[in-house]
């Protein structure tokens, strides 16, 4: 009887710990108690999964790191991708190859984990002084590309920050001569202008990356323009030009060994002219060019570009033309150059005018094609009761009236005003058998003054073309004041944006949007009357800002701590 006694001792456990431990470990009632079914997911899924995980790694832009990027923290999403591509061996290759196409290094984490990871940098250090995590970053990205030429060879695009990349040359150089298929990187200032301090990075680019896209010469850097007669780089796609000086029959024959040339940036050059752009004999012709960007080359003219863009080849692939501050081509001009380009999408034409359209009639702006203009006339003096940019703008109206424009949707201007120009009633002219023209098309204005920050959207709706005559609504608020001077909440609030409508006489109204976008008017239903309302299909630009690391906005805190480059 004693030998029993002693099991008797031991307490079986309550059953409320019993269950709380069963909790602990008991698999919830929704998973998924099958087989593994992630084999059976194709590359081709799995890769378009992993893009989601990491969305900078499939950023593909030739965008320096300051202008590219995605919304949350790059080095943490970075980091979940690696570990996607540790979990499973189906998986390494379709995450590795996204790891590191298009690698990027930030200064800091863009979210609450930066200040985890600067406090244990602190204590770590021996000195007190913080670590430089991305100058760490990139020599470990070196060690892994120079280690594992498999790797090496998937990078396709580098992007760092300007620090970086101002004071770790050698670490670049080295990184460069691992990568064969690089197509873009981020370089320090001195490799652009001649630096002799760059010359080993230039070395090891050349030789060792025929496969760059774009690249940048500025004041200092002709001789390194001039060895593109060498051979180096024909892959290039997108070159600037900043304040260079150099021969133009070299430059010419410069574009001539660039065959997929399609973007040309030209800055500050005060020798170029029109002869640049015509036929010389002996030298190769002027590349015809998907984007053309001249900002402050007083020597071009209207007739010189539409000389260029006569060429059916030039026309036909030219798509985006900016020009700024180019004293010789007025914006009384423009309408030449838009008659030359047949195929021109968007137009950016920015400039300060002293004087008032001249009185003589000028032929209206006419495009078939161009569906976003950017023009911003600015006065060069504001002091003045009639300022001379509001007569630039009744001639954008005037073109616009005349339905000289009908494909374009979208306009930027600096002028808070011109979306009133447009929805005014055009008189009516007695004794007049031709109807006064009517502006009939939708269109997305932005507009703001020289004194604000953010562009006021508002939203055109044209008239049905049934015909059918609309009323009024009476619960909608009519007000003599513009949208740009602020009309309350109702009005969208700091957005400040409005829609406006036509109100069945010839005219237009302007109604406030609630939210963030411009609120449709087809749910509207007039208080009397036979109308109809009209819906509005465009939407404002909604800008989503970057998640900052200090304010803790824009994404969710992450439980690990684990950190990929420390």
């Amino acid at each position: 009887m004693g030998f029993f006694k002693r099991f008797r001792r031991h307490k079986s456990p309550k059953k409320s710990e019993s269950r709380a431990r069963n909790d602990l470990y008991s698999v919830p009632t929704h998973a998924y108690h099958g087989p593994d079914q992630t084999p059976r997911l194709p590359d081709k899924i799995l890769r378009r999964i992993f893009e989601e995980v990491c969305p900078h790694s499939v950023d593909e832009t030739l965008d320096g790191s300051e202008d590219s990027g995605n919304d949350g923290c790059m080095s943490c999403d970075m980091r979940d991708l690696a570990h996607c591509a540790l979990t499973k061996r189906q998986w390494y290759g379709v995450a590795a190859g996204l790891l590191y196409n298009s690698i990027r290094i930030d200064a800091v984490h863009y979210c609450e984990l930066e200040e985890v990871y600067a406090d244990q940098r602190r204590r770590k250090s021996r000195n007190n002084d913080d670590v430089d995590a991305p100058a760490a970053r990139l020599q470990q990205l070196c060690q892994s590309v120079r280690g594992n030429q498999y790797l090496g060879q998937r990078v396709r695009f580098i992007k760092l920050p300007y620090m970086t990349r101002e004071s770790c040359k050698a670490d670049l150089a080295r990184a460069i001569s691992g990568c064969p298929n690089l197509e873009f990187i981020d370089l320090p200032d001195g490799f652009y202008n001649g630096d002799p301090s760059c010359q080993l990075l230039r070395q090891e680019l050349q030789a060792r990356c025929p496969h760059i896209r774009k690249m940048r010469y500025d004041e200092g850097g002709e001789q390194a323009l001039e060895s593109l007669l060498h051979g180096y780089w024909q892959e290039l796609h997108s070159v600037e030009l900043n304040r260079i000086q150099i021969e133009p029959s070299i430059l010419r024959q410069a574009f001539g060994m660039l065959p997929r040339l399609s973007a040309l940036t030209i800055t500050g050059v005060s020798w170029l002219n029109d002869s640049t752009f015509h036929d010389a004999p002996g030298l190769p012709n002027f590349p015809a060019l998907e984007t053309l960007k001249l900002d402050k080359v007083p020597g071009v003219t209207a007739d010189g570009l539409a000389q260029y863009l006569y060429n059916p080849m030039c026309s036909a692939r030219l798509k985006t033309l900016i020009i700024k501050n180019c004293s010789e081509i007025p914006p009384a001009s423009l309408h030449i150059i838009l008659r030359a380009a047949a195929t021109l999408r968007t137009l950016e034409f920015t400039t300060i005018v002293s004087a008032s359209l001249p009185l003589d009639p000028v032929p209206p702006m006419m495009s078939y094609t161009l569906y976003t203009l950017n023009y911003e006339i600015i006065s060069s003096s504001s002091n003045q009761i009639y300022p001379p940019g509001a007569s630039y703008y009744q001639y954008l109206a005037k073109s616009l009236m005349s339905n000289c424009l009908p494909a374009l949707r979208q306009v930027y201007v600096r002028d808070p005003d011109f979306p009133e120009i447009l929805t005014l009633a055009p008189p009516i002219r007695p004794f007049s058998e031709a109807p006064p023209p009517i502006f009939n098309q939708p269109l997305e204005v932005y507009s703001k003054g020289l004194d604000e920050l953010e562009w006021i959207f508002t939203s055109i709706i044209p008239p049905e073309s049934s015909g059918r005559r609309c009323s009024v609504s009476g619960g909608r608020p009519l007000s003599s004041y513009s949208a740009h001077k602020g009309l309350g909440p109702q009005w969208g609030g700091d957005a400040r944006k409005s829609v406006v409508v036509p109100n069945g006489f010839g005219g237009f109204l302007a109604v406030p949007a609630d939210d963030a976008r411009p609120r449709s008017a087809g749910n509207i239903v007039p208080s009397g009357g036979f109308g109809h309302g009209y819906s509005n299909s465009l939407g404002g630009r909604e800008a989503s800002p970057r998640a900052s690391w200090m304010s803790h906005a824009g994404r969710e805190k992450r439980a690990s701590r684990a950190d990929l480059w420390r």
